[in-house]
């Protein structure tokens, strides 16, 4: 895709349902994980939502590219599918056990500062400007702030620098799938999100299996959350991030990541009650003002089109 990104009204309510989407997920995913294992967590949730999609899929036809696709759209889309979901779950899973969850919520929202030199020399129309640095920058440090001090915390674990790097390298595979779902040629966007989420279904699956053996018997309850994992954010939301990235771009699809937390710690602590930081006013006025000056362009654009 050569055109360049067209912000519009609808992709700002787009990423707005995705980051209250996303920061809710981790309470979701607390209930989850009392009668679930982390990796048959993520295949479940993963293969509810491509089943599902694939009957969504089937009843439009089963179209994906407008066009004969070469081999390098093939191999492009099959890395997409591993790199947006199946990896980064397991790296994940994988690290959170020898570091802080401040640390993996910051690693989590660096995913916009690695987006934006990959897109400045990838993506057409996405290229860096001061404005747009700053912003970025200033968002990351209102997430540092709202996650305080444990972003900095040491768990003493001796594998503890390996979870780090899996982190990181979970970030660096969304922002790398970003890049590569933007460059796709034409594309029906259900039918992406289909076989993305079946890519990564194939992946996760077998992966399951290998870490954690045949999976536990899950009660009533615990199949009810999967499955509104699998629908809300995964499959729904999933579609949506599709149509944020092919429209809006990847940088601006990244401005998700510094919603997450906050609303991560609003749902907290009005649904389960928990504290709220003294530090979240402060956080969401540097989060704000960096998407803001970000974006600044683009909500010029959209009002003045008004």
């Amino acid at each position: 895709m050569t055109a360049s990104p067209r912000i519009t009204a609808r992709s700002w309510i787009m990423v707005a349902i995705l980051g209250f989407t996303w920061g809710g997920t981790f309470l979701v995913t607390e209930i989850a994980l009392e009668g679930m294992t982390p990796f048959w967590l993520a295949a479940g949730r993963i293969a509810f939502a491509a089943i599902l999609m694939t009957a969504v899929w089937g009843l439009r036809g089963f179209h994906l590219f407008e066009t004969l696709p070469e081999r390098s759209a093939v191999t492009a889309t099959v890395a997409i599918g591993a790199l947006s979901s199946a990896i980064p779950f397991m790296l994940l899973a994988w690290g959170q056990q020898f570091v802080t969850s401040g640390f993996a919520g910051v690693s989590m929202a660096s995913v916009a500062l690695i987006v934006l030199p990959l897109a400045h020399f990838l993506v057409p129309g996405e290229r860096i400007t001061p404005r747009k640095s700053i912003g970025f920058v200033i968002g990351f440090i209102g997430v540092c702030v709202l996650i305080g001090g444990q972003a900095l915390e040491t768990t003493g674990a001796a594998m503890e620098p390996f979870g780090r790097a899996a982190c990181v390298g979970a970030a660096s595979c969304y922002a790398l799938s970003s890049i590569l779902m933007r460059r796709l040629p034409p594309v029906d966007t259900i039918g992406l999100s289909t076989v993305l989420l079946l890519i990564a279904a194939v992946i996760t699956l077998p992966m399951a299996v290998i870490n954690e053996g045949l999976p536990p018997v899950p009660d009533q309850k615990t199949l009810i959350v999967i499955a509104l994992l699998g629908l809300v954010p995964t499959a729904a939301a999933n579609l949506l991030r599709v149509s944020v990235v092919r429209t809006a771009g990847p940088v601006f699809m990244s401005i998700t990541n510094y919603q997450v937390p906050v609303w991560s710690v609003v749902l907290g602590a009005l649904l389960l009650g928990e504290p709220l930081p003294a530090s979240l006013l402060l956080a969401m006025a540097l989060i704000l003002s960096g998407v803001g000056l970000s974006q600044y362009g683009a909500f010029r654009r959209l009002f003045k089109s008004r």
